[in-house]
């Protein structure tokens, strides 16, 4: 599965795209665990998923076509 990491997640691993090994679709909860257990230096880490341009929740099924993207928090000013 391919995934786009942006900010601080990006500077970590190093890339802006990542292919997750795994099934061919998982939800956005065993997609986290996947990233923690392949990326071990994002464990602890908080980021929300999105999929084909929006959040979704733990639950929500992803699939290998599907535009998956982590997003860390935002903070401005």
């Amino acid at each position: 599965m391919k995934v786009m990491l942006f900010a601080g997640l990006k500077e970590k691993i190093g890339e802006s795209r990542i292919i997750l090994d795994g099934p061919s679709a998982m939800t956005a909860g065993e997609l986290k665990q996947a990233i923690y257990a392949q990326f071990p230096s994002l464990e602890g880490d908080v980021f929300q998923v999105a999929c084909n341009e929006s959040f979704v929740k733990d639950d929500q099924v992803i699939d290998d076509d599907d535009e998956v993207a982590l997003i860390p928090p935002v903070s401005g000013g």
